[in-house]
Parts: C-alpha cells; sequence; structure tokens
C-alpha cells in the first residue's frame, strides 16, 4: 500500500466513533480496557484492546486489531468479552492514563507516532473524561 513504511505494535486499547479513532495508552492496569469499555458503552466502536497495530498511511496513523485478538476485550474481574470489530481506523486522539490533568483548561499538548503529530490528552480522573473524549472526536476541541 502506498505510504505504509512501517508497522509499530503498541500496548494499548483503541476505540472509534464515526470513523475517528482514540488511542489509549497507559502502564498495565492503569485503566486502558476499562476506559475503552465505558467508550463502547457510550456508542463507541472497539478497534483493539491490550495491542494495537499502527501504521502510516500518508498524513494519517491508522491502527487495527491484531487477528488473534480482534473482537475482544478485557474486563478485569470478568473476562475476555466478544466485541463487533470496528476493523482499522484512522487515529485522531491519543489518551495517556499515566498523566495526570492538573489544567481546568490545558494547554494543546501532541504527541509523535510513526512521524505523525496528534493531539494528546492527560487523564482527568474526573466522570465525564468519556463523555469528553467522544465528544471531542465528534466536534474537536474550540480553545
Amino acid at each position: 500500500m502506498a505510504g505504509a513504511s512501517e508497522a509499530r505494535v503498541m500496548h494499548a486499547s483503541c476505540v472509534a466513533l464515526q470513523g475517528r479513532a482514540v488511542l489509549i495508552l497507559g502502564a498495565s492496569g492503569s485503566g486502558k480496557s476499562s476506559l475503552a469499555l465505558e467508550l463502547m458503552s457510550r456508542g463507541a466502536a472497539l478497534v483493539a484492546d491490550d495491542r494495537v497495530i499502527l501504521t502510516r498511511e500518508g498524513s494519517r496513523l491508522i491502527a487495527r486489531a491484531p487477528e488473534t485478538l480482534s473482537g475482544m476485550i478485557e474486563a478485569r474481574g470478568v473476562g475476555l468479552l466478544g466485541a463487533a470489530p470496528a476493523g482499522p481506523q484512522p487515529v485522531q486522539l491519543v489518551v495517556d492514563l499515566d498523566q495526570t490533568e492538573e489544567n481546568r483548561l490545558p494547554p494543546h499538548r501532541s504527541t509523535n507516532l510513526l512521524g505523525l503529530s496528534l493531539t494528546l490528552l492527560h487523564n482527568t480522573d474526573t466522570a465525564a473524561f468519556a463523555a469528553a473524549i467522544l465528544q471531542y472526536l465528534r466536534e474537536g476541541r474550540r480553545a
């Protein structure tokens, strides 16, 4: 495929809404799958859980699940759950659960993956975090 030069496998979770994916990063036990499940309960579709394959296609970062993990997500204390796989999706946003947001109105942050700059959010530890992520995927950030 033209523009696809390399692939990177990350320990992460990824869900998508309306063709825009959020890549959820964090240490083991940080809540990646839990946040993905919360987003799924609000309408997002599972791209991948535990391992995410990232490839660059031109100016887009595409996330997909390894074949062996497609359609499965771990619910701690419950087990492996089935989920309709969303298939490959372009990453619009990255969330780092290991970093806590201290600012009420944080500065714009970004991270670089496979040579592409992507918006980065830190964990807010608020009940509205999942809703805010979905609204970001729908409409973006204004200021």
